[in-house]
């Protein structure tokens, strides 16, 4: 089922330069700053109490994940691959999975379910990890701004522009479930009891 998500603080997709002007966002300052606004929404679920707010603000970070996650995937890696080491780009892919399957049982769950907090603090514990590898000294994004034939800010209107749309996309429709690109299908699973 589709889940609509209400907004919130949202990236720039412009900052003001020296002079107070407004210039794009190169790429990867694009998406960092994606990555705060994810931190600040697992803070603020972290420090929430009610059931509504709860699943509202889960929503948001599904929704600010599955758009983060498809931009990258569809723009930002594909335009990097080749400056960044391969184990890199391929474990980043891996861990998108990983964090979308996580996101469809958030979707699917409700905040009185026995697992709906701890899906979304290991989802956190995910996007933390994640993040820094994207962002450690020579991960995917310094690596990715060593690309010589790569226009930085160009490729950060081409993300702010595709980011808008399926925002917009999404808050419209519903949020889609998430779509996995490194596994080959889902493992058939049952669903056992808690172990007490």
């Amino acid at each position: 089922m589709a889940r609509k998500a209400k907004a919130t603080k949202k990236a720039p997709a412009k900052r003001a330069n020296g002079n107070g002007e407004m210039k794009p966002m190169e790429a990867v300052a694009l998406l960092k700053a994606d990555h705060r606004i994810v931190e600040g929404l697992f803070e603020e679920f972290e420090n929430t109490k009610g059931a509504k707010a709860k699943q509202r603000i889960a929503n948001q970070i599904c929704l600010e994940l599955i758009v983060h996650a498809q931009i990258e995937e569809e723009i930002f890696y594909p335009a990097v691959k080749e400056a960044v080491e391969e184990e890199i780009y391929t474990e980043a892919h891996v861990e998108h999975d990983g964090a979308k399957v996580l996101i469809a049982e958030i979707l699917a769950g409700a905040p009185d379910d026995e697992f709906y907090d701890a899906n979304v603090k290991v989802l956190s514990e995910m996007i933390k990890h994640h993040v820094h590898e994207e962002e450690m000294r020579d991960g995917m994004f310094a690596q990715a701004k060593r690309v010589d034939d790569v226009d930085m800010v160009a490729l950060g209107e081409k993300l702010a522009q595709r980011k808008a749309d399926l925002t917009a996309l999404y808050k419209r429709n519903g949020l889609p479930a998430p779509t996995t690109r490194t596994m080959k299908s889902m493992p058939s699973l049952e669903l056992g009891q808690p172990v007490a």
